[in-house]
């Protein structure tokens, strides 16, 4: 496990980006419960998002050889970033909470050093170990709400399960990006930029998802119900928490590792509080002030130097 990296205003920007546009797509996405069918509600981000990147991945129109000889690792990347990590928590929140959801998905940190540990064998630095324990302790708090002795009697909804899917499908997604075969590392990495890369995913993505939203609609016959609300809500997905999040996401990781870009992820949280007091009338309670402090503890104390 790479050593705690300084943090710098750069990096910190980059980092605080992809968590804040991703509470947002929490919410909106809990505002879209009953207008969009979860999954192809992911679908047409994604093919949004596909659209958008086409006319800047020059790097993949000029070499499609470089995807097809590649296409294994970008499927699988394509299915845990895009087809099943946003489906997943989109279906989460129509029987769970906004708060819930991000705050389940702070558990990000431990499943991140549990896969770079037993898949990659990357033994975590112990400031990592620290900020992931915080992290948890956070998240406990939350869920018992306040009271630890619910903890012994805590029984998931099934949208807090399929949020917890969610985020392991991500711990695999951002470990496969810092580890990549050798068909992805220089110098047989083809010549393709942030735009070409997420386009290239994108397209096995947008697969994935078409696949998932016919079967979506075969077993539950879900009716989008279109309003100028809904068709807002679907611009903003695909080009916020899709575009800008994933790039942001893909440079932060590369530049600290996966376990320390979880930590950053802790912060959706905070923004998802703060959002869904403002649009849905769920202010915050005391555990949760004091769960973000422990987040935020967390993550001070991976990124000391």
């Amino acid at each position: 496990m790479p050593a705690p990296h300084a943090l710098t205003p750069r990096l910190a920007l980059l980092l605080t980006l992809p968590p804040l546009l991703w509470a947002g797509n929490a919410v909106v996405g809990r505002l879209a419960v009953g207008a969009a069918p979860p999954v192809a509600l992911n679908a047409a981000r994604w093919l949004l998002a596909l659209l958008i990147l086409a006319p800047l991945a020059r790097g993949v129109w000029r070499d499609w050889g470089a995807l097809r000889t590649r296409w294994r690792y970008l499927s699988v990347l394509g299915l845990l970033g895009m087809g099943s990590y946003n489906a997943l928590q989109y279906g989460a929140l129509h029987t769970s909470t906004p708060l819930n959801v991000t705050l389940i998905a702070a558990s990000m940190p431990a499943w991140m050093l549990a896969v770079g540990a037993l898949v990659y064998g990357v033994r975590p630095h112990a400031n990592h170990v620290v900020g992931a324990l915080a992290s948890l302790v956070g998240v406990a708090l939350v869920i018992s709400g306040g009271q630890w002795q619910r903890l012994a009697e805590l029984r998931f909804v099934t949208g807090d399960l399929l949020m917890l899917a969610a985020v392991v499908c991500w711990a695999f997604y951002s470990w496969l990006l810092v580890r990549p075969p050798a068909s992805m590392r220089t110098p047989q990495r083809p010549d393709w930029d942030w735009a070409a890369f997420l386009f290239a995913q994108c397209l096995f993505g947008v697969a994935w998802c078409t696949v998932a939203s016919g079967v979506e609609y075969a077993l539950t016959g879900a009716q989008w119900h279109w309003s100028p609300a809904l068709a807002a809500t679907v611009l903003y997905i695909a080009i916020g928490p899709s575009i800008i999040a994933y790039r942001c996401w893909g440079l932060g990781v590369a530049t600290v590792g996966p376990a320390v870009a979880a930590l950053f992820g802790n912060l959706t949280p905070v923004f998802t509080a703060v959002m869904a007091a403002v649009w849905l009338g769920l202010p915050p309670t005391w555990y949760h002030i004091v769960a973000f402090i422990l987040i935020a503890a967390g993550i001070v104390w991976s990124t000391r130097s």
